[in-house]
Formats: structure tokens, C-alpha cells, sequence
């Protein structure tokens, strides 16, 4: 029997390549797909890309449009939750926004209204809701985020938690990787860097700031193991896991990997402190993570930074 995979946050960098790969799936046939968006219209681009798949307007914040969805293509077998205010700045300036969006009170509400009580929900959380003092946190760690945006994510865990049986949260690191088929507005990190870098002008980094960023791909076959686990096991999972890339690096040293895959000059790279440029936000400065616990319930191997750089850079 084919399941039903509902994205939420479809038109977003991570909705579109698990878009894509699902697209790919239901060649087999194994998935029906459907996603939800906010911003309207649909770009064609997407529309043309992913013709199998229905998309429904959501408003994450009053839960107006999931009826149709369950009127529509029925209730949902899997639901993968990438919608979120994910600016920690704009979270900052708009605390009420940050809350009512990232804490999903409308979906999960409307989840407790299925018949079958055994859907799973897959939630990408963030490596922020660690305070940031010590590297490689694991997820037994107390959470204590410095900013909204950690504090949002810890409430969505924690209602999460408190309300579903049937749930996998991931808390993810920076997600890096190439474009997706509908270009997104929002800054890509390594392409950033290498744009900024290609004109040849000394650039600040922050060789203080560590994290463990993850490659697109990577979290996109974390969510179908946990999809094929669920589907295969039938028995309701309830993890909360750690999802990173296997190396700590520095925003210097992420900058570092850009130039040697490109052959710029580390000259143009400038470490400098976090703690020098106010960006209106707390920052946490080490939230590196084990992500042992992800390898070992999943067995799966992970891109290395330097991999990952090297494939993002060479897509078309």
C-alpha cells in the first residue's frame, strides 16, 4: 500500500530536495506526496518540477488550510514539519512570530484530530537550542539557547513531545548543499562564501564560532530511513537526535574549505571574533554535536565537510 507523505514548508531549501527525492520514489510507486506553502503564487518552476505532488496553502499560525488537505489527499501516513522562522535575527525583532510558527500548535492539533491515532512527524529543530560553551553537546544536554530562536525550538520540542506518540525531532546544524530546482531567496552558506570570495577582497570570518554543518542530502536520507524504519517496523518511534555534519569547523575554517575547492587565496580570509560585530542577536559560539546516536540508530554514514563543499561547488 503506497503511503502518504505531506511536507510541510515545501517551497523551502530543505522542503525541495525531499520534494525531489520523494518525486523520485514515486516512480517505484511508493509515496503519494503532497506540501504546503505560505507565499503565494506557486513559482511555475516548482510546479513544472514536482507534477505528481499536491500543494496546499497553510497558515501555520491559525492552522487555516490543513482541513483540506485532509479532505483532499487524506490523512497523512508521514509528516515531515521544515516550515519555521529560521532567521535568528527576525525572530529577535518579532518574538510573537517566532513563537506561533515555529511552536507547531496548529499542526499538531490537527493531527490529534486523525482517526488513526499513527502518524509520524518528523520535526527539524536546531543545533541553537544549545547554550554554546562546550563542543560536541549530545542530546541528553540540558537545552539552554541564548536567543528566540533556540527558545522557540525548545517549546516546539517540548510541546512535540508532550503531545505525540509517534514523533522523530531532529535537531539540525547549518544545512549546506546546491541550489534547489526553484531557486530560494534566502542566502545559501557556501555559495555565500564562495561569491564573496571570488571578487578578491579580504573578507572577515569568525574563527570562534563553531558548528557542525550538515549536507543537504545527508539530512534528506535521515528523514527517509526514519520514513522506511517507521514504515517497515510499524511501531511508533519517539527520538530526539542530534543532526550534523562529522566536523566542527569554524566559520574560518568553513571559508578555508570554500577557497582550496576553488583555488582562492586563504589570504583573503580574515579571522576575526564573534564577539567584535553586533549582528541585533545573541550568537551561541560552540554548538558542535555528537551526532553518535543519529549513526547508530540509523546506520548511516555521513559527507565530510570538505566532500560536501567539493559536490555543492561543482553542481550546475
Amino acid at each position: 500500500m503506497n503511503k502518504k507523505v505531506l511536507v510541510v514548508g515545501g517551497t523551502g531549501y530543505l522542503g525541495q530536495h525531499l520534494l525531489q527525492t520523494f518525486s523520485d520514489l514515486q516512480i517505484s510507486p511508493s509515496y503519494h506526496l503532497a506540501f504546503t506553502y505560505h507565499s503565494s503564487p506557486l513559482p511555475s518552476k516548482l510546479l513544472h518540477a514536482f507534477p505528481h505532488s499536491l500543494s496546499f496553502p497553510v497558515d501555520l499560525q491559525t492552522g487555516h488550510g490543513f482541513d483540506s488537505i485532509t479532505s483532499t489527499f487524506g490523512q497523512p501516513d508521514i509528516i515531515v514539519n521544515c516550515a519555521a522562522l529560521s532567521v535568528p535575527r527576525a525572530c529577535e525583532v518579532d518574538p510573537a512570530a517566532a513563537m506561533s510558527i515555529n511552536v507547531p500548535t496548529a499542526l499538531v492539533n490537527w493531527m490529534l484530530g486523525f482517526k488513526e491515532k499513527d502518524t509520524l512527524l518528523i520535526h527539524l529543530s536546531t543545533d541553537q537550542v544549545y547554550e554554546g560553551t562546550k563542543a560536541f553537546y549530545k542530546e541528553e544536554d540540558e537545552t539552554s539557547p541564548v536567543n528566540i530562536y533556540g527558545k522557540s525550538k525548545v517549546e516546539a520540542e517540548n510541546f512535540i513531545i508532550s503531545n505525540c506518540s509517534n514523533f522523530a525531532i531532529l535537531r539540525s546544524s547549518i544545512i549546506y548543499g546546491p541550489q534547489t530546482t526553484s531557486p530560494v531567496s534566502k542566502s545559501l552558506p557556501i555559495q555565500w562564501i564562495d561569491g564573496v570570495l571570488s571578487k578578491g577582497n579580504k573578507v572577515d570570518f569568525f574563527h570562534d564560532e563553531f558548528r557542525c554543518p550538515v549536507y543537504v542530502k545527508d539530512v534528506v536520507a535521515v528523514i527517509l530511513a526514519l520514513t522506511t524504519k517507521w514504515v517497515t517496523e510499524a511501531t511508533p518511534l519517539q527520538l530526539l537526535l542530534n543532526l550534523g555534519g562529522p566536523d566542527r569547523v569554524s566559520r574560518a575554517q568553513m571559508a578555508e574549505a570554500v577557497a582550496e575547492s576553488r583555488g582562492y587565496d586563504t589570504s583573503l580570509i580574515n579571522p576575526v571574533s564573534a564577539s567584535s560585530v553586533d549582528r541585533g542577536v545573541k550568537s551561541p559560539a560552540d554548538i558542535s554535536m555528537d551526532i553518535g546516536k543519529l549513526v547508530k540508530t540509523l546506520n548511516l554514514s555521513s559527507t565530510s565537510f570538505k566532500d560536501g563543499v567539493n559536490m555543492t561547488l561543482a553542481a550546475p
